[in-house]
């Protein structure tokens, strides 16, 4: 039986087996058993070894480009590359009001099939329930794929203009917006 835990005593003795009994000391008591090295456990692991409980499953990935990926894990390697199957990508665009209460979109998905993710490219990623699989995302339905990119491309630009207009009246007020400074030689 393996210890996962610091705090769990060690395995009790094979039934039946002979223990070696510490040599006598003369002088008192015998000496303290050596120490048992502590064992870590298994949510300690922040390595790609942590995707061994993820392979074979359904996953969602959310890439730093912000796509989003719904596949299932077959392999991956020792930089977290991973390979899905039966991948699709995801996308939504929202239709409601940007101060209404509950949010209302669209979505789509585009087929990709098997698809290679560099490791250093994931930002997020999360096994699905299979049991809510099927059902659309609360607040979005399903649309035409060529209409919902069109929609999200739109509202990307219109978010692109804003975040420029945005640092404009930083830098007016005397702050630098990422990747805006001087380069310096």
């Amino acid at each position: 039986m393996d210890n996962y835990y610091i705090h769990e005593p060690p395995p009790p003795p094979p039934p039946g087996g002979m223990m070696m009994m510490p040599p006598m000391n003369p002088q008192g008591p015998p000496p303290p058993p050596p120490p048992q090295p502590q064992q870590l456990p298994p949510q300690m692991f922040t390595t790609a070894a942590q995707l061994l409980d993820l392979t074979d499953k359904k996953l969602l990935l959310v890439l730093r480009d912000g796509r989003k990926l719904i596949g299932i894990l077959r392999s991956w390697d020792q930089f977290a590359n991973l390979v899905l199957q039966s991948t699709v990508e995801r996308i939504f665009a929202t239709i409601s009001e940007p101060n209404s209460p509950a949010p209302r979109g669209l979505f789509a998905d585009k087929l990709h099939g098997i698809f290679l993710v560099r490791g250093e490219n994931v930002l997020l990623l999360g096994e699905i329930d299979l049991d809510k699989d099927d059902d659309p995302p609360p607040g979005y339905e399903r649309a035409d794929y060529d209409f919902v990119e069109k929609l999200s491309k739109e509202q990307k630009a219109a978010e692109k203009i804003k975040e420029k207009n945005r640092l404009k009246k930083l830098a007016t007020l005397g702050f630098e917006g990422e990747n805006m400074g001087e380069i310096l030689l």
